[in-house]
């Protein structure tokens, strides 16, 4: 089969949905296994970055700005309201680094990261040592947590693993307070644009302000990519370097994003009245 046609049965609607199905499970699996072997790295980012033209110049500790793209996406995303003396969640913390950077500079009176894999929480409870930063194992679409806990909650690149997407926005919903912010930014390829935008249209939260940063996550890749090479190489066994590097996702998102309508990746700020 020509590759253009591979291509095109791939991008079949009830072809990509099969796809993306396996593909959650796989990287649900993944992470457990990137933990596993990245947790003695010290690795504390597993997002895509941000960067803008010019750049945006966050200023950085110098234990910080290894992570500079990574810390600036959640800095972008986090200060769309102002986060001090509030409670924070952030659902999806992945290794942390996240919630201890916001609450090192933005300064939240609690922040709660949660994350559904335990070997990620493990690692997050023994590397994050701040007072009011708290880690706890739990489901997105089942928050372990009573109604109206929270002023703020955070989701940074981690929705798309959620096989029931609206499910989790009625629990943000429910975990908010009256007055409280919903701060997200995630990506979507094209099939799944359509059903991303009207879960987020029928969300239980009144939609603030959304932007498309395809532009900014794909300059943090271009700058950042032999990290995430360097990653992928600690990850994969070494006979597998050479099939694996052309398809890492680092490699391939910033590939989808340079293609017109292929791939949108936005942030998002929701209110709750």
């Amino acid at each position: 089969m020509a590759l253009r046609d591979q291509d095109r049965e791939f991008r079949h609607p009830f072809v990509w949905k099969l796809n993306e199905k396996f593909v959650q499970s796989f990287q649900n699996y993944f992470y457990r296994y990137v933990t596993r072997r990245l947790g003695a790295d010290d690795v504390l980012f597993l997002n895509y970055g941000y960067e803008e033209d010019p750049p945006i110049g966050v200023p950085l500790s110098a234990s910080d700005e290894p992570n500079r793209f990574s810390i600036q996406l959640y800095h972008r995303t986090a200060t769309q309201v102002d986060l001090n003396g509030k409670r924070v969640l952030e659902v999806g913390c992945g290794h942390g680094g996240g919630a201890s950077y916001l609450m090192r500079t933005l300064h939240p009176a609690s922040y709660t990261g949660l994350d559904l894999n335990p070997a990620g929480i493990d690692f997050c409870r023994k590397r994050h040592n701040l007072a009011g930063l708290e880690f706890v194992q739990g489901d997105a679409e089942n928050l372990p947590f009573p109604d109206q806990s929270f002023d703020a909650v955070i989701n940074i690149e981690s929705s798309h693993l959620y096989p029931r997407f609206p499910r989790f926005l009625a629990e943000v919903a429910r975990v908010l307070r009256p007055g409280g912010h919903f701060l997200y930014a995630d990506g979507r390829s094209s099939y799944g644009i359509a059903g991303w935008e009207a879960a987020l249209a029928n969300a239980p939260m009144r939609m603030l302000s959304q932007r498309v940063i395809n532009a900014e996550v794909m300059r943090a890749l271009e700058k950042n990519m032999q990290q995430w090479q360097d990653m992928t190489d600690r990850v994969v066994p070494a006979f597998l370097h050479g099939l694996v590097r052309g398809y890492a996702p680092a490699r391939r998102l910033c590939q989808d994003l340079q293609r017109t309508g292929s791939t949108d990746y936005r942030m998002y700020c929701f209110g709750k009245a």
